[in-house]
């Protein structure tokens, strides 16, 4: 099958929705499909006022609209909400062409954190950019629920994975300090909760692994805790290994890719019990969540990270994306379909 993503996450971000496109293509084409990726990088872009790593697209329409036409996809995907993903949107509607979308973020919980917008008009928004596809993919059985109670249509389940290769325990010492290591990975933004773990009373040391537009704010506010900025995952894989427990403060996550990943190399995983954590810990052995988050940290020191390793072999990118692929609408005209009313 010849699938089209189009996707206004892309590099130089370093997110869960990039990591997942990137694992995601890589299985998809090992089970012979022929996929293509419609990023900002083809595009002319400028910085997110509020996030400028975060690149938008000037002007996709004709350029996209002829990359699509050019690859003639058996199946489109719009991964995001984005300048991208709102041309693709009306490019597939004015067509009559089928498509699927993905909800990878909490985008309304996270405007609100960072702005004070009601969650509700964000909903709003979403459900009229997401009302005319055919599926709606949400990484966990909590987050469909939660937009079938938004009043989202045709929500489907679409897991998450780990390469277990990559992230693995091994004999690691990156992080020279005091034990117990407590390690952040991640997107260092006033909705992730980062501060909630800083401000913790913990023994040992505590590190943080990640950019964003909190990190000078909090580099400033606690200069006891170790930072070190963006990571390649095989330092990344080394430096979860390293730590004796991963905090994971964020309550907004939908599924929270860094979880697996620390549990892949044998690290025990703290957390609120909250959608993210909940759906990936359950009520295994692998983690602690406590609504007292220091609680939840000393009590993960605990867990055996051979515990860990098991309960993250559980999941798999090979079996993700056999669940996306089973998702996709096959693209063929369809000027019968009732979705121009959308537009």
């Amino acid at each position: 099958m010849k699938i089209m993503i189009v996707t206004d996450a892309w590099e130089p971000q370093v997110n869960g929705v990039v990591r997942t496109l990137k694992n995601t293509t890589r299985e998809l084409i090992a089970q012979g499909h022929q996929v293509e990726l419609l990023t900002p990088l083809e595009f002319r872009t400028i910085p997110c006022p509020t996030y400028p790593e975060i690149r938008l697209s000037l002007f996709p329409k004709q350029r996209l609209e002829t990359r699509i036409a050019q690859f003639a996809p058996d199946a489109l995907h719009i991964s995001t909400e984005g300048p991208l993903g709102m041309a693709a949107r009306r490019y597939a509607i004015k067509q009559g062409l089928p498509f699927t979308t993905a909800y990878h973020t909490r985008f309304p919980e996270y405007v609100q954190a960072r702005f004070g917008l009601p969650v509700g008009l964000t909903y709003r928004f979403l459900r009229w950019f997401h009302g005319p596809s055919r599926a709606v993919m949400a990484p966990t059985p909590v987050v469909v629920h939660d937009l079938e109670h938004y009043g989202f249509r045709n929500v489907v389940l679409w897991t998450r994975g780990v390469d277990l290769d990559i992230f693995h325990p091994q004999d690691a010492h990156a992080l020279n300090t005091a034990h117990p290591i407590f390690l952040y990975v991640g997107r260092v933004a006033v909705e992730k909760n980062v501060e909630a773990f800083l401000k913790l009373d913990l023994p040992g040391s505590k590190w943080v692994a990640g950019d964003g537009p909190a990190l000078a704010d909090l580099k400033t506010r606690y200069p006891d805790v170790n930072y070190l900025g963006v990571l390649s995952q095989p330092d990344l894989a080394e430096v979860y290994a390293s730590a004796d427990v991963f905090v994971f403060p964020s309550r907004t996550d939908t599924f929270g890719l860094v979880l697996l990943e620390a549990l892949a190399s044998g690290t025990p995983v703290a957390a609120y019990p909250v959608t993210g954590p909940i759906d990936v810990l359950a009520d295994g052995p692998a983690g602690a969540m406590r609504e007292d988050l220091r609680e939840a940290c000393l009590a993960a020191v605990q867990i055996d990270r051979a515990t860990a390793r098991a309960w993250a072999e559980r999941f798999s990118w090979a079996a993700a994306s056999e669940q996306f692929a089973s998702h996709l609408k096959p693209v063929v005209p369809a000027a019968s379909q009732d979705v121009h009313q959308a537009a």
